[in-house]
């Protein structure tokens, strides 16, 4: 048997339907921003593998560090025990986080940070003695992770169908738009009582279909909430590390975020890692004579060295001045790739946020099980180019390191199947 046909004898993939699956496609090797698949074929990996590879695959850099670090020290109980590459790492990030940042947390990946933050919230309440604060404020079409806590401050959609029973209560407001803010902040007012956090993906919902909207009236959100003494919490982990044009996207605004969580991008997309940072105000609450006031959260693999390691080298290449203005570059090439998509009639909601353009497809239903997204994926892929649309949203999101022809060739395929489709 190759190593497809293994695979589907033993492994169940993510996001998959599993009767009638195609076979994956074995990939043998990644470098820059090419995937190498076993059979000869290339393909430009213009998401970042679900958006975490920001320089690019295998980088020797990255891959280096991570060699010298297991060398020394490949994990330990972080309980009692510290090593260097978190301690830098933390030194090196809350500079440069947007906010006042004292306290790094650490974690394993996306959802679990945000798990972390929620709980933080909640417990702080707690500790403070203030237990009808308990409630947390999110927006609909947003998501969070797929742990329970995540899955519960997301939007009910499929991702959480069949656990909707099992989730907890949630205020669900609206993105903001000049007609709806006043009634956002109605409801803020409203329930400010008993709410505990609102947390948000600033700017960009990304598996919500990369709806964007506008910073002046997300800050008109925060501000009502800091007016009700409500933590605010920032999922940047798919916004973080300059997808958005800025380092990250609370940069935008002029409220910062109480928490920050951090994933994706963070490692360069080489290991998983996950941070919760958080605020003296928040911290403060749990430096207490009273044991039961603890946060009693930890992971086997918190803070492990390596992904430590590799976080610190991807911080190295993503603040050198060629990496930020790749970045630049990549934002406004997408800005004028949005322009040429203007006269697609099966086109419509074309934006753009930083390295992040997207689109809607106007066949069939716009929803996350339109099947328009595989007949996409198969087709740019029989050109050399991946995608993997959510649904009906086509987006491109690629690793820094994408050359001028690639990024060319990713905009013409993309043109091509647009063509091809009507």
């Amino acid at each position: 048997m190759n190593l497809a046909e293994r695979d589907q004898q033993v492994i169940w993939h993510p996001f998959t339907q599993q009767k009638n699956r195609l076979p994956p496609i074995p990939i043998v090797k990644g470098e820059g921003t090419l995937l190498f698949a076993e059979d000869g074929s290339t393909f430009i990996d213009t998401i970042s593998s679900w958006w975490v590879t920001l320089h690019g695959h295998a980088h020797p850099y990255i891959a280096e560090k991570i060699y010298q670090q297991a060398l020394q020290l490949e994990q330990v109980i972080f309980a009692g025990f510290t090593h260097e590459p978190a301690v830098r790492l933390a030194e090196r990030l809350l500079p440069i986080l947007p906010g006042n940042f004292s306290r790094i947390f650490y974690s394993d990946n996306g959802s679990t940070s945000t798990e972390v933050a929620l709980k933080m919230s909640i417990q702080y309440w707690w500790n403070k003695g203030e237990t009808h604060r308990k409630k947390i404020l999110a927006f609909k079409n947003s998501y969070h992770g797929d742990t329970f806590g995540a899955m519960s401050v997301s939007d009910r959609s499929v991702f959480t169908l069949a656990f909707h029973d099992f989730l907890f209560e949630v205020i669900f407001i609206d993105t903001p738009t000049e007609n709806n803010i006043n009634s956002i902040n109605a409801i803020i007012h409203e329930h400010s009582g008993e709410l505990a956090a609102f947390i948000y993906e600033p700017l960009v919902q990304g598996a919500g279909g990369m709806k964007m909207f506008e910073a002046l009236l997300m800050d008109e959100i925060l501000n009502s909430a800091k007016l009700s003494d409500i933590i605010c919490i920032a999922d940047e982990v798919m916004t973080g590390f300059g997808r958005t044009g800025s380092l990250f996207a609370s940069e935008y605004l002029q409220n910062k975020p109480d928490i920050i969580c951090l994933s994706k991008g963070l490692t360069g997309g080489t290991m998983a890692l996950g941070i919760t940072a958080c605020n003296d105000r928040i911290y403060e609450a749990y430096v207490n004579d009273d044991k039961y006031k603890t946060f009693f959260h930890g992971h086997s693999f918190t803070a492990n060295p390596l992904a430590c390691s590799a976080a610190l080298a991807s911080l190295d290449l993503l603040m050198k001045e060629e990496c930020l203005n790749k970045i630049r570059w990549i934002t406004e090439s997408n800005k004028q790739f949005a322009e040429q998509l203007i006269g697609y009639p099966q086109v419509k909601d074309i934006r753009t946020k930083g390295t992040i353009l997207a689109f809607e497809i106007t066949l069939g239903k716009d929803e996350y099980l339109n099947s328009i997204s595989t007949t996409i994926t198969e087709m740019v892929m029989t050109k050399g180019v991946y995608l993997r649309p959510l649904g009906n949203t086509v987006y491109i999101m690629p690793p820094y390191c994408i050359t001028e022809s690639e990024l060319q060739k990713t905009y013409e395929v993309t043109e091509w199947v647009l063509s091809e489709l009507a």
